[in-house]
């Protein structure tokens, strides 16, 4: 009916604006960090599995992060940057950026914030894990 045409309509119209604002943001962004910085280092994410968790694969597809990578992939070369990938299993979150303790108990994502029982260092598991891919990324680049 035309009725639903014209609600299909809108509603493609919202969903186009939708992705517009998003790639329009991921160009700004990847441009952003490639003009700041000589080397990027990410996480090897596997983004195709981690689709497959029903409970983080709506977020993971609204922020594009296979996308992100890509662009940053391809404007590191235009403005001659490097982009270091550490593998995907490394413990980032687990290993302490001060003393270098692994501690197994952090594996559960719940645990926000935890302490090294070695160092008595406060780590938030998010910065925690970005000094650690930071310094690896670094190892692996000057090696």
């Amino acid at each position: 009916s035309t009725n639903r045409n014209k609600q299909r309509v809108k509603v493609a119209l919202v969903h186009e604006k939708i992705t517009n604002q998003r790639n329009d943001f991921l160009q700004n962004e990847s441009t952003k960090l490639i003009r700041e910085n000589q080397t990027i280092c990410i996480e090897d994410l596997k983004v195709k599995n981690m689709m497959r968790n029903h409970k983080l694969a709506q977020h993971i597809g609204s922020a594009s992060w296979s996308k992100f990578f890509d662009m940053l992939t391809y404007k590191s070369v235009w403005y001659g940057n490097d982009i270091v990938k550490v593998p995907t299993m490394y413990p980032s979150s687990q290993t302490c950026s001060c003393c270098g303790f692994k501690n197994p108990l952090v594996k559960n994502l719940a645990i926000r914030k935890w302490e090294c029982p070695e160092c008595h260092t406060k780590h938030d598991r998010d910065t925690n894990a970005s000094i650690n891919i930071l310094e690896k990324g670094l190892q692996m680049q000057s090696a």
